[in-house]
C-alpha cells in the first residue's frame, strides 16, 4: 500500500505561480515513477507531468516551459513547481505514482488539490 498526500494549490492570478508537494509513505520501495494528472469540470484527467525513479521526466506539450517537477528522494516527495499559469490550467490536480512491474494495486492516487487561475 502507498499513500499520498498533497498540499499546495490554491487561488492565483494569470501569470502567477504556484507549487504542488506530494509526500508518498508505506510501500514506497515499490513506486517506479511519480507525477501529476489535473481534471478540469466536464473534462477527462489528463497526464501534466511525470519523473520516474531514475530522474526522467516528461510534460504535457501544454505545460511544457512553464511547469517543472522535481523530487526529492530522501523525503519521497515530489513537487511540481508551475509558472505562468494560465487560466485554463484551474483543475484538480491529483497526485498519482506508478510502480514497477512486481508491484500490485498501483496505480496510488491523492485525493486531489483545487488550482484556479483568475484572469
Amino acid at each position: 500500500q502507498v499513500q499520498l498526500v498533497e498540499s499546495g494549490g490554491g487561488l492565483v492570478q494569470a501569470g502567477g505561480s504556484l507549487r504542488l508537494s506530494c509526500a508518498a509513505s508505506g510501500s514506497t520501495f515499490s513506486i517506479s515513477a511519480m507525477g501529476w494528472h489535473r481534471q478540469a469540470p466536464g473534462k477527462q484527467r489528463d497526464l501534466v507531468a511525470l519523473i520516474s525513479s531514475g530522474g526522467s521526466t516528461n510534460y504535457a506539450a501544454s505545460v511544457k516551459g512553464r511547469f517543472t517537477i522535481s523530487r526529492d528522494g530522501a523525503k519521497n516527495t515530489v513537487y511540481l513547481e508551475m509558472n505562468s499559469l494560465k487560466p485554463e490550467d484551474t483543475a484538480v490536480y491529483y497526485c498519482y505514482a506508478e510502480g514497477y512491474a512486481y508491484a500490485t494495486g498501483y496505480p496510488y492516487w491523492g485525493q486531489g488539490t483545487q488550482v484556479t487561475v483568475s484572469s
